[in-house]
């Protein structure tokens, strides 16, 4: 309870800080720059290095292209069904099919699960939705806009992503015994994620013209918060027998509300900018509900 106090008094405090002009308007680039590359960094090279291998690593990375296979099916189909725009298309494909799996996610997680449920959390966050996004998104931004991305180009932006530099780092290191003083330095740094993240997405929160875009924004986080999870969770449990916290915690992250990242990239590719952003906002708050709902569903499982 008070690890989710703490995100809600992070997040509105963020919204104030906003709305009063407290803080500069590149603040978030700059929350979020440290979180990519400290906070994020640290918490891999933590968690990971504890990993135990099992069956239920795979279930836990396919997640994310699993939510975002889905996503691309249903929204190409409601695009032509409903004539809409490519570019509103690609934007319900791209942002619809990514979770918020770190920034929000991470804190989320250890809100409702304990530190215990992070390493799950991070295998989706790194092996699940960054790889989805880096491959998968960068290409579906490229088709429905003007850009094509090249092979060169997606390699890039994964090699030099700093959480995955962290993550190749951890799993070289499983065999060798972190110093006691390394651990508490990187518990130390991954604590900071939680509220930094938090207050960034606060101080980024638009909500606009919601009566605008109300059928799309339905749309897509309908999908997003209801559908897609609920998919995973009749294929993970009924049908392959799936249980345990491990996919307790996949299934909490198949519920996240659409990655800000998704947000941005869908913005640079001029693929629906305001609706992008207002699924990003709108689902946040909503989030707040539809995951303690989905929490309460799963501790049986």
């Amino acid at each position: 309870m008070n690890n989710l106090l703490l995100l809600v008094l992070c997040f509105v405090a963020g919204m104030l800080l906003r709305y009063f002009r407290r803080m500069p308007d590149n603040a978030p680039a700059t929350l979020n720059s440290f979180i990519i590359h400290v906070s994020l960094p640290a918490l891999s090279l933590l968690y990971i290095h504890r990993l135990t291998l099992s069956g239920d690593i795979l279930l836990t990375g396919l997640m994310a292209w699993l939510v975002f296979g889905l996503s691309a099916g249903f929204f190409y189909f409601v695009g032509r069904w409903l004539k809409l725009p490519r570019a509103t298309t690609g934007a319900l494909i791209l942002v619809g099919g990514l979770g918020n799996t770190s920034f929000f996610g991470l804190p989320m997680v250890e809100a409702f699960y304990g530190s215990s449920g992070l390493t799950t959390a991070i295998i989706a966050d790194q092996l699940g939705s960054f790889f989805a996004l880096s491959i998968l998104g960068i290409t579906v931004a490229g088709i429905y806009s003007s850009g094509r991305p090249t092979a060169m180009q997606i390699f890039k932006r994964i090699a030099l992503f700093p959480p995955f530099i962290s993550l190749a780092i951890a799993l070289l290191l499983i065999p060798v015994e972190y110093a006691d003083w390394f651990t508490v330095l990187l518990k130390r740094l991954g604590d900071t994620l939680a509220p930094l993240a938090l207050l960034s997405v606060g101080l980024q929160l638009r909500l606009g013209h919601v009566s605008e875009h109300k059928r799309n924004l339905a749309l897509g986080l309908g999908f997003k918060l209801i559908l897609a999870p609920l998919a995973v969770l009749l294929l993970y449990v009924p049908i392959l027998g799936a249980h345990g916290q491990a996919i307790q915690v996949t299934l909490f992250e198949a519920a996240m509300p659409p990655m800000i990242t998704a947000a941005i990239v869908a913005a640079e590719h001029d693929l629906d900018p305001p609706l992008v952003n207002l699924m990003v906002a709108v689902g946040l708050i909503a989030s707040f509900f539809t995951l303690t709902g989905w929490w309460w569903l799963m501790r049986g499982i």
